[in-house]
C-alpha cells in the first residue's frame, strides 16, 4: 500500500540535510537523523516515557558528529547507506502494518532496530527499551486522536456532499415548471407510500426529468402538496464529490455510513439522486462488491428516507435493472417526450426569465417556430431540451450581434439562422428562400446533366412533393432507385442534386459489402465482437447529418442482408443500430444506383447507341435482381438512357470548358473546333463504359500537350490555343491573345 510521510518527519529530513550542510559533512547519516529528532518536544517526551538517558544520548552523538564523519567533498552531502536503510526499513514497517502516514515515532524504532549503526548503539546504553518504546508510541497516538477528536467540530456530512434543492426553489434559482401533471401527480402519490416510496424517473435525455424534481420542490415551498408532504427538505446528492479522494480502503464505506446515519437522524427528508445508475459501482474495489448501491440498499427498503432517481432508458436497461434487489425498490416513472403543443407552452412559460436574462423580446411565432424548426432538423435530441436551447442561442446570438438589428426583437429568421448553425445546414434550407432554389431546380440540373431529362424531371416532381408537405410524416424525402448502363450520369446526378439543394453527400460504395457479415458495418457489429463500442458507418453518418443525401453506389454488387436493412428505412425512416440507438432518415433523401438489365441492352447498341433505352427491360431486370419487397417500397425506378452522339458531344464540350476556365487563369484561352470535338466524342465514348472516359481523353489528347507549352513554350506568357482534328489526330494551332 502507499504509505505517506507526515510533515513532521518531513522537516526532520530536511534539517538533516541543512545540519550536514552547516557542519561541512560530506555524508547524511542515521545520526543526523537522531540529532535534529532530540530537538523535537514530542520526541524528548517519548524517551523521558521510556526511562531513556536523552543528555547521555546528546553528548554522544555531538562527539560523533562532531569528529566522526568525513568533511564535504562536493556540492551538497550524499546519503549513506545506513541513512537509506533506516528510511527504506521505516516505510515498510508502516506498510506491513497498514499504517497511511510514516511519523517520528517510527523512524525511531527503526533507529533503535538497526544493525551496526552508532544510534541504535547510543540508544540502547541509554537504557531505552523496544517494547516500551512501542507502548509510548501505540499509547501517545491514542492520545493524539482522542484529543483531535474532542476538539474538533463535528462535520456536517450532508452539507458536505448534498444541495439543498428547497432552498434553491426558495430563492428562485429553479425555472418554473410546465405542465407534467400526470407524472408530477403519481410522484407525490408514490412519495406517500409506507414502504418502497422511491420514485424512478426514466427517460430519454432532454425531457425533463430533473426538472419535475425541481418543480416538486417548488411545489413544497408553495405549500401547494399533500399535508403529508408538507415541511419536507429536497436534497441532491452529489455522487461524484462522495467519491472523490477516497484513497485507502474503508473511506468511501465511512462517507456512506456517515451519510446515512444523519439521514436517519432528520424527519421530513427526501433524497434526490440525478444518474442514479451511477451508484452501481461507485466505490467499490477490486474483487469487492460493496459499492453505493449496496451500501444504501437497507435506507432505500426502510422507507424511513424517500429517494427519487432519474436515468435514461439506456442506463435502465443496460445498468440499473439488472440490479433486481436495488430496482425493485424503486418504482418507475416513464417521462415522456412533450408534443410540439405542449413545448409550446413551456416555452412560453419560460419566456419571461430567457427575456430577462438576454435582454430580448421573443415574438409568439419565433418559439413556434424554434420547435417546429427543431423538430424538423434537430432529430437526434429531445423535446423541450432541444427547442429550449434554440432560444436560449438565439438570446446569445442578439446579445452579440445587436447593432445589426433595429430592435430586440427575436422573430422567425433569426430563429432559422439559429437551427441552420446548429443542424450544420446551409441557412437557406430552413428558410421560405427555398423556393426560389426549388423553383429553379430542374433547370439547374438540365444545364449539369446531359441526356437524361426524363429522370431529373422524375426527381425534381418528388423533391418539391415533400418540400411541399405532400408526404407522410414518417418517410423519409423520397427512396429512388437508378438503373442504367455504366457512365450515363447516375453517380453524377446525385451529387449535383445534394450539391443544389445545399445537402451534404453521403455515399457508400456498396462493393465493398458483398460478404453477409459486412451488414454489422453499416449498423455496427453485434455484442462480444470487435468494434461493439462504435457503432454503424450508416446510422452513425446520418445522426451527424440528418439533413443529407444518401446514396448506394452499384447497390446490385452488395449482399441481399443489406436489403433488408434498407427496408426499414423506406418504411419508416428510421433505423436501428447495434446499440438499440434509432438514426432519424427522415429528412434524407436515398438514392441506390444500380446498373441491372444493362448488359443486354448494350448488345443492342449500335454505335453511339439509341436514343433512349427500353425501359421494360429494365424494369425487369431490376425485379429479377432485388426482391418484391423492396420494389414495392422505392417511389421510383428511374431508368437512365443511354447517351446519344449529340449528347455526347455536348458533354466533350463541356469538360473542355472545364479545362478552358482553368488555364484562363494562365491567360491562355482554348478554342475548340466541331471536328475536335467529334473526335474526341468518337476516342472517349463507348456504348460498354459511358462517358466515363472522355475527360481522361482531354487529358490525354489535349492537356498533355498544352501542359509543355504552357510550362516551356509558345504559351509561357499566355495566348491562344485554337484546337483542331485531321486524320484522326489532334491539331493545334497556337496564336498571340489578349484575354480581357
Amino acid at each position: 500500500m502507499e504509505v505517506k510521510i507526515s510533515k513532521q518527519v518531513q522537516h526532520i529530513l530536511n534539517a538533516s540535510f541543512v545540519e550536514a550542510e552547516k557542519r561541512r559533512h560530506g555524508f547524511i547519516t542515521p545520526e543526523h537523523i537522531l540529532y535534529i529528532m532530540l530537538q523535537n518536544k514530542e520526541i524528548l517526551n517519548l524517551l523521558d516515557s521510556c526511562d531513556a538517558n536523552v543528555q547521555y544520548i546528546q553528548d554522544k552523538l555531538s562527539a560523533f558528529l562532531q569528529e566522526r564523519i568525513p568533511p564535504l567533498a562536493g556540492n551538497e552531502p550524499l546519503q549513506t547507506i545506513g541513512f537509506k536503510n533506516v528510511i527504506n526499513s521505516t516505510v515498510m514497517h508502516c506498510a506491513a502494518a497498514e499504517k497511511p502516514e510514516l511519523e517520528a515515532g517510527d523512524i525511531l524504532v527503526s533507529l533503535l532496530e538497526a544493525k551496526e549503526n552508532h544510534c541504535s548503539y547510543f540508544l540502547q546504553k541509554s537504557g531505552l527499551d523496544k517494547l516500551k518504546l512501542l507502548d509510548a508510541i501505540v499509547a501517545n497516538s491514542h492520545q493524539a486522536g482522542t484529543e483531535s477528536a474532542e476538539t474538533r467540530p463535528k462535520q456536517n456530512f450532508l452539507e458536505q456532499y448534498t444541495t439543498n434543492l428547497t432552498e434553491m426553489a426558495k430563492n428562485g434559482r429553479f425555472d418554473v415548471l410546465i405542465g407534467r401533471e400526470e407524472e408530477l401527480e403519481r410522484t407525490i402519490q408514490i412519495l406517500c407510500r409506507r414502504y418502497k416510496n422511491n420514485p424512478l424517473h426514466v427517460g430519454d435525455p432532454g425531457v425533463g426529468k430533473t426538472a419535475l424534481t425541481e418543480g416538486l420542490a417548488q411545489k413544497i415551498v408553495r405549500n401547494e402538496v399533500p399535508d403529508f408532504l408538507t415541511g419536507f427538505t429536497i436534497l441532491s446528492l452529489n455522487i461524484t464529490s462522495l467519491v472523490a479522494g477516497t484513497k485507502y480502503r474503508g473511506d468511501f464505506e465511512e462517507r456512506i455510513k456517515n451519510i446515512t446515519q444523519e439521514l436517519e437522524q432528520k424527519d421530513k427528508l427526501i433524497l434526490f439522486i440525478d444518474e442514479i445508475h451511477t451508484i452501481i459501482g461507485a466505490g467499490s474495489t477490486s474483487g469487492s462488491n460493496m459499492d453505493a448501491s449496496n451500501l444504501l440498499k437497507p435506507l432505500f427498503a426502510s422507507g424511513k428516507i424517500r429517494c427519487i432517481g432519474t436515468t435514461t432508458y439506456s442506463e435502465y436497461n443496460r445498468i440499473f435493472e439488472k440490479d433486481r434487489a436495488l430496482s425493485r425498490r424503486f418504482q418507475k416513472i416513464d417521462i415522456l417526450e412533450p408534443s410540439e403543443t405542449q413545448t409550446v407552452e413551456i416555452l412560453k412559460g419560460l419566456k419571461p426569465q430567457y427575456e430577462a436574462y438576454h435582454s430580448v423580446t421573443y415574438t409568439d411565432s419565433a418559439l413556434e417556430k424554434a420547435v417546429t424548426l427543431a423538430k424538423q432538423f434537430i432529430p437526434e435530441r429531445r423535446l423541450p431540451d432541444k427547442a429550449i436551447d434554440v432560444i436560449d442561442e438565439a438570446g446569445a446570438f442578439m446579445r452579440l450581434h445587436k447593432q445589426d438589428y433595429a430592435s430586440n426583437v427575436i422573430d422567425e429568421p433569426i430563429i432559422e439562422k439559429i437551427v441552420a448553425k446548429t443542424a450544420r445546414i446551409p441557412e437557406i434550407s430552413v428558410t421560405s428562400t427555398e423556393k426560389d432554389k426549388l423553383q429553379s431546380l430542374e433547370n439547374t440540373l438540365l444545364s449539369q446533366i446531359f441526356g437524361q431529362d426524363a429522370a431529373i424531371s422524375t426527381i425534381v416532381k418528388a423533391v418539391k412533393r415533400s418540400r411541399a408537405g405532400f408526404r407522410v410524416p414518417e418517410k423519409n424525402v423520397a427512396n429512388f432507385l437508378f438503373a442504367g448502363p455504366t457512365g450515363v450520369g447516375k453517380t453524377e446526378l446525385a451529387k449535383k442534386l445534394a450539391e443544389n439543394l445545399g445537402m451534404p453527400l453521403i455515399r457508400f460504395d456498396m462493393s465493398e459489402y458483398q460478404e453477409k457479415h459486412t451488414v454489422s458495418r453499416l449498423i455496427g457489429s453485434p455484442p462480444g465482437y470487435v468494434g461493439f463500442e462504435e457503432g454503424g458507418l450508416l446510422t452513425d453518418a446520418v445522426r451527424k447529418e440528418p439533413n443529407s443525401v444518401v446514396l448506394l453506389d452499384e447497390i446490385e454488387k452488395a449482399h441481399s442482408d443489406i436489403y433488408n436493412i434498407l427496408l426499414q428505412i423506406m418504411d419508416y425512416a428510421t433505423l436501428t443500430d447495434n446499440q438499440g440507438k434509432k438514426a432519424d432518415f427522415r429528412n434524407t433523401i436515398l438514392i441506390m444506383t444500380s446498373n441491372a438489365g444493362a448488359r443486354d441492352i448494350n448488345k443492342q447498341a449500335i454505335g453511339f447507341g439509341e436514343k433512349s433505352l427500353n425501359t421494360g427491360a429494365i424494369q425487369d431486370a431490376v425485379k429479377s435482381v432485388f426482391s418484391p419487397e423492396f420494389v414495392n417500397r422505392l417511389d421510383g425506378i428511374i431508368p437512365f438512357n443511354q447517351l446519344s452522339s449529340e449528347i455526347i458531344d455536348k458533354i466533350t464540350r463541356n469538360e473542355i470548358a472545364k479545362l478552358s476556365a482553368q488555364l484562363l487563369q494562365k491567360n491562355v484561352v482554348i478554342e475548340a473546333t466541331p471536328a475536335c470535338i467529334k473526335l474526341i466524342s468518337q476516342k472517349g465514348y463507348s456504348p460498354e463504359f459511358g462517358a466515363r472516359n472522355i475527360s481522361r481523353t482531354i487529358e490525354e489528347l489535349l492537356s498533355t500537350t498544352l501542359a509543355d507549352e504552357v510550362l516551356f513554350g509558345r504559351l509561357a506568357s499566355g495566348g491562344k490555343a485554337v484546337c483542331g482534328a485531321k486524320n484522326g489526330k489532334i491539331t493545334i494551332k497556337y496564336e498571340p491573345y489578349t484575354v480581357k
